[in-house]
């Protein structure tokens, strides 16, 4: 499972990432200012951002309850982004039809737009990130770095077992 600083690193990426892309997409498809679209990207980032930390850490317990890891299969990387998508809509359209002043239908038909960009960019960044930053198995510890003095071939088998050969020493794993 996550740790929470990766989880906050992950939350804190996608809105970022999301935000500089959606925000100014959506002032030039809706014709009003970056002024006026930008606070109201902002509060549904911040949002988001708690709903993101939140939701992901309610999906892996689930899944480590009914599958004994936290690995995505790609049906259920789908169903995780229309969860997490359908969560937020919740909160979203009270919030989008008061601030433009539209009705709530106007309001849904509106974000449906912010809903297809997030969907597609949702399942990228997702699956990208658990490429780029990889959860270790359960009970597994990640494996240590070491700079051996004089010798090319170490032992792997020493060094996934933990144990430090003796012509290496421990290096840290950045």
């Amino acid at each position: 499972m996550r740790t929470r600083n990766d989880r906050l690193r992950h939350a804190i990426g996608f809105e970022f990432v999301g935000l500089m892309i959606a925000a100014p997409l959506a002032s030039w498809f809706m014709d009003v200012g970056l002024n006026q679209m930008g606070p109201l990207a902002l509060f549904f980032s911040l949002l988001a951002t708690i709903w993101n930390y939140i939701y992901n850490i309610g999906v892996d317990k689930l899944l480590l309850k009914h599958q004994g890891h936290t690995h995505k299969t790609l049906f259920q990387r789908v169903l995780h982004t229309f969860g997490f998508e359908a969560g937020l809509l919740i909160v979203a359209l009270p919030v989008l039809s008061w601030w433009l002043n539209v009705s709530m239908l106007e309001a849904l038909m509106l974000d449906l737009g912010f809903v297809v960009f997030y969907l597609v960019y949702a399942f990228i960044y997702n699956w990208g990130y658990d490429k780029f930053f990889p959860v270790a198995q359960e009970g597994q510890r990640p494996l240590r770095s070491y700079a051996c003095q004089g010798e090319e071939d170490v032992n792997l088998d020493l060094i996934r077992a933990q144990q430090t050969p003796d012509i290496c020493r421990k290096t840290p794993n950045h």
